[in-house]
C-alpha cells in the first residue's frame, strides 16, 4: 500500500475519533449537569479505574498507548465538566476577591517592607515596583513577612528566584506557610563587585562577607582565591556596610557599585559574578488577596498523589488550554519521607477563557492547592 493511501485511511479515522470525541465531550456535559444536580463531586476515582482497566485489557501490546489516551480523554471531560458545575471552590472566592480589591492602575506609594539595608538590591527592586514607596528596612525575609501580616506594610519586597543559582528556597518556604498574595514582580540584571577599604589591595584580603546567594552567584571567582576565608551576612548591602564601619583592611565585600559610592568603598574587582546574565527575580507580596489591571502571570503551589502519572495529570489540564508553564520545581516536604509540593509559574491571565475553571479542577484535584497570586512582571 503506497504512503498516500495509508494516510487517506488516516484521514478516515480522525474523521470518526473527531465524531466520536465530540460525542463523548456531549455525553460528558449531561454528566455535569446531573452531577451538579445532585450535588455529586466531579472526580469519580472509581469509575475512572474501572475504565482504565477494561480498555488496558483489551488493547494487547498497545495498552500502554491506550491507558495514555483514555487518561487524557478524562482529563478533558472534567475540565469541562468544571466550566459547567458551579460548586463553590476556594479558589473562585479568591478571585472574585482579588478582582474586585483591585484597580486599573498599581499603586505608586505605600508602606513596603524591604530586607537590608539602603544599597540592597531588594530595595533597587522597591524602587522600580514603588516609585514613590516608604522603605521600611529590616533585617530578615521572616520580619518581611510579619510586616506585611501584621498590616504595619501595605507592602513587602522578596527575592524569589535568580538566573544562576536558583531559587530562593527561603521564600518559596515562606510562601507555602503563610497565606499571602502576589500582587507584582520584576527582575534585575546584579552586577558584583568586590569592595574594600580605599587603598586596598587583594593580597590584603583575607575575609569576604556577602549574601549567600550573591557568593554563590560568585562561586568561580571565589574558587581561585586562596587564604581567604568566605562569611555568610544578611544581605550585599549589609555586608558593604559592615566592611566600611568596621575600618578592617583585610575584610571585603561582595555588593554593588551603588553600595560603594554609598559606604566609601572602592571596587577590587568588578563584574566577578560568574555569568553577566545574572538576573534576579522579586516579587512584591500583599496580605490580602489583589488582581491588577495587566496581571497575566499566575503562581501556584500545588501537592499530587505520590503515583505515577500524577504529575502528568495536572500538567495534561494546562497543556488542554494551551497554557504555557514557565516555571515548575519541587520542593520536599518537611517532615514528610520523600513527599514533594511543586511551585508553578503560568502564563496566564484569570479573565481568559477556561483558565477559572481549570484553576478549580486542580483544587478539586490535587491534595493541596494554593493560589498565590496573578499579577504583571514589571
Amino acid at each position: 500500500m503506497e504512503l498516500s493511501e495509508i494516510r487517506e485511511k488516516i484521514d478516515t479515522v480522525d474523521e470518526q475519533l473527531l465524531k466520536l470525541f465530540l460525542e463523548r465531550m456531549s455525553l460528558a456535559e449531561e454528566v455535569a449537569a446531573y452531577k451538579n444536580e445532585h450535588h455529586l463531586p466531579i472526580l469519580n476515582k472509581e469509575r475512572e479505574r474501572a475504565v482504565l482497566a477494561r480498555v488496558t485489557e483489551q488493547s494487547g501490546e498497545k495498552e500502554r498507548y491506550a491507558y495514555h489516551l483514555f487518561s487524557t480523554l478524562f482529563e478533558l471531560a472534567r475540565s469541562r465538566q468544571a466550566e459547567l458545575i458551579s460548586a463553590p471552590t476556594r479558589v473562585a472566592a479568591q478571585v472574585k476577591a482579588s478582582l474586585e480589591a483591585g484597580s486599573a492602575v498599581f499603586p505608586q506609594t505605600g508602606l513596603v517592607a524591604c530586607q537590608g539595608v539602603e544599597g540592597a538590591n531588594s530595595q533597587m527592586a522597591c524602587d522600580r515596583l514603588l516609585p514613590r514607596g516608604n522603605i521600611v528596612y529590616v533585617k530578615t525575609f521572616e520580619a518581611v513577612v510579619a510586616a506585611v501580616e501584621s498590616g504595619l506594610c501595605k507592602f513587602g519586597v522578596l527575592p524569589i528566584e535568580n538566573s544562576s543559582n536558583g531559587s530562593v528556597r527561603a521564600v518559596y518556604e515562606l510562601l507555602q506557610d503563610h497565606r499571602l498574595s502576589i500582587v507584582r514582580s520584576t527582575r534585575l540584571c546584579i552586577r558584583h563587585e568586590l569592595l574594600a577599604l580605599p587603598g586596598v589591595k587583594m593580597d590584603d584580603i583575607t575575609e569576604i562577607y556577602s549574601h549567600e546567594q550573591a557568593i554563590g552567584q560568585c562561586s568561580h571567582f571565589l574558587e581561585g582565591l586562596n587564604g581567604v576565608r568566605v562569611i555568610p551576612c544578611d544581605n550585599t548591602a549589609v555586608a558593604a556596610k559592615m566592611v566600611s564601619e568596621r575600618g578592617d583592611r583585610h575584610a571585603a565585600a561582595i555588593s554593588s557599585h551603588a553600595c560603594a559610592e554609598l559606604y566609601g568603598l572602592e571596587s577590587i574587582r568588578d563584574d566577578i559574578q560568574d555569568s553577566d546574565n545574572n538576573y534576579t527575580r522579586f516579587i512584591c507580596i500583599a496580605k490580602d488577596p489583589v488582581i491588577y489591571a495587566g496581571a497575566n502571570r499566575i503562581s501556584l503551589v500545588i501537592a499530587c498523589d505520590n503515583k505515577p502519572g500524577a504529575l502528568y495529570e495536572i500538567l495534561s489540564k494546562l497543556a488542554a488550554l494551551g497554557i504555557n508553564m514557565t516555571k515548575l520545581e519541587s520542593c520536599p516536604v518537611t517532615g514528610r519521607n520523600f513527599e514533594f509540593i511543586f511551585f508553578l509559574e503560568l502564563e496566564a491571565s484569570v479573565l481568559e477563557p477556561g483558565v477559572l475553571p481549570m484553576l478549580e479542577e486542580l483544587e478539586r484535584s490535587c491534595q493541596n492547592f494554593q493560589f498565590l497570586g496573578n499579577y504583571a512582571e514589571v
